[in-house]
């Protein structure tokens, strides 16, 4: 039987542009602007590995659009990656960075490599080398990486050092995300955590749902669903679900979020939790719950499970979390959707904190950072939701109209060189 053809992840973005600029109107010869990557890099990484062989590896670096500042997106290291995947994701950037109102474009980045078969060695040359070779695209000035799935501070380090050598001194506002002792900002760990967090609470606050009703499934318990569920837990909110990338656990009484991160970490799963009984991933999806998060990979929520979804809201803190036709489907059953251009916006604004502090030499206390982000993320909700009641759309329409409306004034205004 034919399977079709490929899904394409960037077409998707484009539909969603397309929908956001029924309300826009953007002239032709903008709207052309922004269908299109500014750059496009594929290179070759060659790493020796640590039995002596060379062996090669596809990377990419795609730089979407700078009318509003340098570039501005994460580095991922997965099997999957491909040009189509990070060219959606800098375009996303793009919107992401317009959304929240901070002077960036956006960009993304990645290797197709599985990193459970390599050593850190080999991931470190891997890094250093992919560094070597998008070198002359990226910079403090022109578009700062930062780290994305299966790649850390580490690896920012790693980045940064590269990048240090190549241009003969230290050059700690190359990518954000590092380590606190060479430039790293305060409260950047988890920061896109803490805003989806603000966003869930403004929604709670809009709908008038108190935080201690609230019922909550996660699905991804790393860098950002173990945080969430850390944050929600504190306020009051009950976590009745999580799911990783082996299987779910589940209790409707509350599961015991330090414990199950303890377990997390000492077991590789949250599978086998004493406090929770195990499911499947399709078996949470089916549970009745307030809010779901999809924090893991995109794609999750799509047409083979969407009908069976049972929440009052979706908020996304994964990149394309929720296909083309799922979100259709989440708009006729009336299910309040944060996007994730804004959703998970709290990573990039934090790294806009780290990169002013890495070229100011000045850095802030935590206190600050979590004050200052609590305020962006608080006004592109406030934005966001206007729109949504102003245009009776949804709030991914309502986060596009105001993302690429933003760009494409920014196009507009600069014009075209030469």
């Amino acid at each position: 039987m034919d399977a079709g053809p490929e899904r394409s992840s960037f077409k998707e973005v484009i539909a969603r542009l397309d929908e956001a600029n029924r309300y826009l109107n953007l002239p032709e010869e903008i709207y052309r602007r922004l269908i299109h990557p500014k750059r496009s890099l594929t290179v070759s990484v060659p790493v020796r590995t640590d039995d002596g062989r060379i062996e090669f590896f596809q990377g990419y670096r795609v730089q979407y659009d700078t009318a509003r500042g340098p570039s501005k997106g994460g580095i991922r290291y997965h099997p999957d990656v491909t040009l189509d995947e990070i060219t959606a994701f800098a375009a996303l950037m793009t919107w992401k960075c317009a959304i929240a109102n901070i002077p960036f474009g956006g960009a993304k980045g990645g290797v197709a490599c599985d990193t459970k078969k390599l050593s850190i060695g080999e991931i470190e040359r891997l890094t250093r080398r992919y560094t070597y070779e998008i070198g002359l695209v990226i910079g403090p000035e022109t578009d700062i990486p930062a780290p994305d799935m299966y790649t850390d501070e580490q690896t920012m380090a790693w980045m940064m050092d590269t990048y240090s050598m190549m241009k003969g001194c230290a050059v700690p506002g190359v990518v954000t995300g590092k380590p606190l002792c060479i430039g790293g900002s305060l409260g950047r760990k988890k920061a896109t955590a803490a805003g989806l967090v603000t966003l869930l609470v403004e929604t709670a606050r809009e709908f008038g749902m108190n935080m201690d009703d609230l019922t909550v499934s996660i699905i991804g318990f790393g860098k950002v669903g173990a945080p969430c569920a850390e944050f929600l837990s504190a306020l009051g909110a009950r976590i009745i679900g999580v799911a990783d990338s082996k299987g779910a656990v589940y209790n409707p009484g509350g599961l015991d979020v330090k414990g199950l991160s303890r377990h997390k970490e000492e077991s590789g799963s949250v599978t086998g939790f004493a406090g929770a009984e195990d499911i499947t991933l399709d078996d949470l999806i089916r549970k009745e719950v307030d809010v779901l998060i999809p924090v893991a990979l995109e794609g999750q929520i799509n047409e083979d499970n969407v009908e069976e979804l049972n929440v009052k809201i979706v908020a996304e803190g994964a990149n394309n979390p929720t296909t083309l036709g799922a979100d259709m489907v989440l708009r006729d059953k009336k299910v309040f959707v944060i996007p994730d251009v804004l959703g998970n916006a709290g990573g990039v604004v934090v790294s806009y904190f780290e990169w002013v502090q890495s070229l100011q030499m000045y850095f802030w206390d935590e206190a600050e950072v979590h004050r200052k982000l609590e305020s962006i993320m608080k006004k592109a909700f406030t934005d966001v939701l206007k729109v949504h009641k102003e245009k009776n759309v949804d709030m991914r329409t309502a986060s596009m109209i105001v993302g690429v409306g933003r760009v494409a004034e920014a196009v507009s205004t600069r014009g075209l060189y030469p």
